[in-house]
């Protein structure tokens, strides 16, 4: 799910060298954030650090030509430097599963796909509506899948945490039909979203369903959204400047 926003952003904006390679260097970032993530919920146990260091290390080689080559990428600094002080608080704190260090994640996640579609173009503002909304779809339907995860695995049976993810999955229904006019499949995707956020749960609270099926089916509908995302995106853009 880390990499699906930003394959999405490369197949809007085209596959080339520079996209493959900042994708190979989020990647990286990634496996940096988690680790180092463990380490700090460790409370810096020796064990957690030689990871930390092979990954860093690793991202420094990549990273920093990539930066030298193409600059413009630094616009992006403030944005994920944010994300990664959450998250790591979120670690340090371990309440890194709680919603507000999910939402860091999501937002860092997502918004790859802006990253790598503007990427390098200075034209940057010319491309903000394309952007935005291929970032945005992606954040709404993780935000949602981290809700209703919630309410198949930790909060099992926590009626506020249904309630909330009933709630998100049917206003995201109603957002995607006002925006596409019923003529896109994403009201279809939503539809099917909003229908596994309602049955699931319930189904899950007569019968334990475990959590590798739960995964199993996040990743069918998150690369079905993926697949349709630079489709759609387009059309919403357009659709959004009138």
């Amino acid at each position: 799910m880390a990499l699906l926003p930003a394959l999405a952003g490369m197949v809007v904006g085209g596959f080339d060298a520079g996209r493959l390679w900042l994708t190979g260097a989020w990647l990286l970032c990634y496996c940096v954030q988690f680790t180092a993530a463990r380490w700090l919920r460790s409370r810096f146990q020796r064990r957690y650090l030689p990871p930390v260091l092979t990954y860093t290390a690793l991202l420094a080689v990549a990273g920093v030509p990539l930066l030298a080559m193409h600059p413009l990428i630094l616009v992006w600094a403030p944005l994920y430097v944010a994300c990664a002080g959450v998250s790591f608080l979120g670690a340090w704190l371990r309440r890194e599963r709680s919603l507000w260090a999910n939402a860091a994640a999501v937002i860092a996640t997502s918004m790859m796909a802006y990253v790598v579609y503007a990427f390098d173009d200075p034209n940057l503002l010319g491309r903000t509506s394309m952007g935005l909304v291929l970032a945005g779809m992606f954040a709404l339907t993780q935000f949602g899948s981290v809700l209703y995860v919630k309410t198949m695995i930790r909060e099992r049976r926590n009626n506020r945490y249904l309630a909330a993810s009933w709630i998100w999955h049917a206003a995201l229904l109603a957002l995607a039909c006002t925006i596409s006019g019923g003529t896109l499949p994403l009201p279809i995707i939503a539809t099917a979203l909003l229908l596994r956020a309602v049955a699931m749960p319930l189904l899950g609270r007569r019968i334990r369903i475990k959590p590798i099926v739960v995964g199993l089916l996040e990743m069918v509908f998150s690369v079905t959204v993926c697949i349709y995302a630079p489709f759609c995106a387009p059309w919403i853009s357009v659709a959004l400047t009138f």
